[in-house]
């Protein structure tokens, strides 16, 4: 099932966790029971570019006893590097950010569409309508073009279609919308929540993180399955340095392809303290 059991001394937590309203497996609530076998007190949903499985998340936690912290994961770039900042409690409800997750999901409807039109041109039938019934609530991306051509069996496996055709060097690839970590972060501060770098060991651009100081950034996600000890190491001292927060979570898509079982990261109560009080000042 994709969760980490056994026996663990101590209070534990997942700040970085998909559901199906990304490129997740398992429903809002499904995640959230989940996260109760798994024995984790506190779990973040930080879907991609969307809030749409959410308010779920919060009325299953409400009923199971877990407590859910509303968040996201904006896509942003820098260059030709693609920088994920992680949002934790954000206001639903705020205007701007309400416009920006439709944005989002009207320019990743379209690059999905775009997508297609090149694999057909190339040669491969793959229909629009397989994407959608793949990516079903989902805020289309190219995961779900994959699974689509999985499915009609254009490929033989998810790594094939992005080697193949989809890749960042595939014939069909197509950049997506994105906008600066800098705005990223700033739509996330409008919002009332607090933005976090996301897993910069994975694109290795540390030289982007004063600037992102300066725009308003006020964590570094230090635990992640991409990290090794050395990188959380390195990347907890980058956080005091610039006084930040540090947070952790396994990246939980629910599939062994995508990231670590629900839980693995073993990111103690303590991190989530430090990430609510900080919540807390910033909006007193």
């Amino acid at each position: 099932m994709g969760v980490v059991r056994g026996r663990k001394v101590g209070r534990f937590v997942d700040l970085h966790v998909h559901t199906t309203c990304s490129d997740g497996i398992f429903r809002p609530e499904e995640v959230v029971r989940m996260a109760a076998e798994a024995g984790l007190e506190v779990i973040a949903i930080t879907d991609h570019d969307t809030v749409d499985g959410v308010e779920r998340a919060l009325e299953a936690g409400r009923q199971i006893g877990v407590e859910v912290i509303p968040g996201v994961e904006l896509s942003t770039r820098a260059g030709r590097s693609e920088i994920h900042i992680l949002g934790y409690y954000v206001d639903l409800n705020a205007s701007p950010f309400k416009e920006c997750m439709e944005r989002f999901r009207r320019e990743r409807w379209e690059r999905a569409r775009k997508i297609v039109e090149k694999l057909n041109l190339l040669g491969v039938g793959l229909r629009f309508e397989t994407v959608l019934e793949v990516a079903g609530e989902a805020v289309i991306g190219r995961p779900h073009i994959a699974d689509a051509l999985v499915r009609e069996a254009w490929v033989t496996s998810y790594d094939e279609a992005f080697r193949k055709y989809i890749g960042y060097d595939g014939p069909a690839y197509l950049p997506k919308y994105d906008i600066s970590p800098e705005d990223g972060i700033e739509i996330i501060r409008k919002a009332g929540g607090i933005p976090v770098l996301g897993h910069p060991g994975t694109a290795r651009r540390d030289d982007l993180i004063p600037g992102m100081v300066r725009a308003g950034l006020m964590g570094i996600e230090v635990f992640h399955p991409l990290h090794p000890p050395k990188a959380s190491r390195y990347y907890q001292k980058l956080a005091r340095k610039y006084g930040l927060i540090y947070t952790g979570g396994s990246d939980f898509h629910g599939s062994d392809r995508r990231m670590a079982p629900l839980g693995s990261q073993q990111v103690s109560y303590e991190v989530f303290q430090a990430l609510r009080d900080l919540y807390e000042r910033a909006r007193a």
